[in-house]
């Protein structure tokens, strides 16, 4: 199974991450298949940047997003 999901960037405490798509039994921090995007939590306000037609092309082949990525989706509008 696919998923869109957060990987882990950063030092020590202050964690960006990377919006990728990877095969669900691959690692956290491991191989993925596509990078779509950029999260940035610490910035004010958040920093979110996302491939719109990578993400809707992926969601659209069956890619599960997370319940994170969904939230983030959901805020840059990507779905509804």
């Amino acid at each position: 199974m696919v998923k869109i999901r957060l990987r882990r960037i950063g030092a020590k405490k202050a964690p960006s991450y990377r919006i990728v798509v990877a095969d669900s039994r691959s690692p956290r921090d491991g191989r993925f298949i596509e990078q779509i995007g950029f999260y940035d939590p610490l910035k004010n306000p958040a920093e979110i940047k996302i491939d719109a037609e990578k993400a809707q092309a992926w969601l659209a082949n069956g890619a599960q997003p997370t319940e994170t990525v969904r939230s983030l989706l959901k805020k840059t509008e990507i779905i509804k």
